[in-house]
Order: C-alpha cells, then sequence, then structure tokens
C-alpha cells in the first residue's frame, strides 16, 4: 500500500480533517460524552474533558505516521467537528484495512456518515491502493451496519461472541468491499 497519512478529504457537506486540540469541546460535546454514542463503541463516555484532551493529544501526537488515519468530520455548515472516522486495523500482507466511525446522535439518519464513508472508501482505494476495506458493528446497533450496505460493502456475516463493547460480549456483523468490487460500482 502507497501510506498518504490523514489527508484532508471533502464532500458535499463534510470536510473530513486531522483533529487539532482545539476540537476538544465540540469532540466532548457532540459525540464523546454522550452515553448513546458510545452505547456500542469500545471506549466509555468520556467523564470530563480532561479525557477528550488526553485522548486527542495522543491522536495529534500520530498524525506524522503516513499509516496513521484519523479524521474528525466536520459539517461545513456548523464549523466543527461532530464525529470521527479511523483505520482501526490494517494488515499489510493482505493490503487489508478495517474502519471505525461514530457520529453525535444530533446527527444521526441525516446521511452524514455515509458520505464521510464514502469518501474514506474512495482515497483508501484510489491513492492508498488497499484491496480491501472492512467493518464490523454490533448486530444490536443495525444502523450502523445500514451504513456499511449504503456504502457498497457486502454483508460477510456474523461472529458469534466475537466482541466487546459497552454492553459486554457482542455478536458482530461483518462487512467488507474489495478494490474490484469498488472499480465495478464506480464504472457502472
Amino acid at each position: 500500500m502507497n501510506h498518504k497519512g490523514t489527508v484532508r478529504l471533502q464532500t458535499g457537506r463534510l470536510i473530513l480533517r486531522r483533529l487539532t486540540a482545539e476540537d476538544d469541546e465540540a469532540m466532548f460535546r457532540n459525540w464523546a460524552s454522550d452515553p448513546e454514542v458510545t452505547k456500542y463503541l469500545t471506549w466509555p463516555p468520556h467523564k470530563n474533558i480532561d479525557v477528550t484532551r488526553t485522548l486527542l493529544g495522543r491522536w495529534i501526537s500520530e498524525y506524522d505516521s503516513d499509516d496513521y488515519y484519523q479524521w474528525g468530520i466536520e459539517l461545513k455548515e456548523l464549523g466543527e467537528v461532530i464525529g470521527g472516522i479511523s483505520v482501526v486495523n490494517m494488515n499489510e500482507s493482505t493490503e487489508m484495512i478495517h474502519v471505525g466511525y461514530c457520529l453525535g446522535a444530533a446527527w444521526w439518519h441525516k446521511g452524514i456518515m455515509t458520505e464521510a464513508f464514502r469518501a474514506v472508501i474512495h482515497f483508501l482505494f484510489t491513492e492508498v491502493g488497499c484491496n480491501r476495506i472492512e467493518s464490523q458493528y454490533d448486530v444490536n446497533n443495525p444502523n450502523s451496519g445500514a451504513v456499511m450496505k449504503k456504502c457498497g460493502l457486502s454483508f460477510e456475516g456474523i461472529m458469534r461472541s466475537a466482541g466487546r463493547n459497552n454492553q459486554g460480549i457482542c455478536d458482530l456483523g461483518q462487512y467488507a468491499i474489495l478494490k474490484s468490487d469498488y472499480l465495478t460500482l464506480t464504472q457502472a
């Protein structure tokens, strides 16, 4: 793969960009402190803004690495971050990238995450050159799986008791798309 790092991406409504220390209040307020947003995630809601600041500091320190991908999702009309999307795992030998995401509840069901994920998929296939993009979701959170489907990923199955999140051990639904599938879809 030809890693590029977290580069700025734009869509009609969104700017996907590196997070900065100045994003602390928006991140804390818009999603990181909300138990509804973190319900199916692997990290608990942030109890205070210092937790958010510590996490942001860790993420920001990784931006120098070309194989680090952590975007803040900024809604252009609002001018602040409302969620995040990132590469949470990768396998260089199979050219696989695993993507995870979360979005503030006020922006659910508006197509925002689908728009962000599509931009990331395009970038990872056309610029980074990966062969497979996959994502997983707790089966009790079908809206997350619906985003994957809308982005052209194919359902590959359910892995029973394969994950752990804030609800405990959970079944994971798996979706993926191959570069050949993506090229076929975009040329149609």
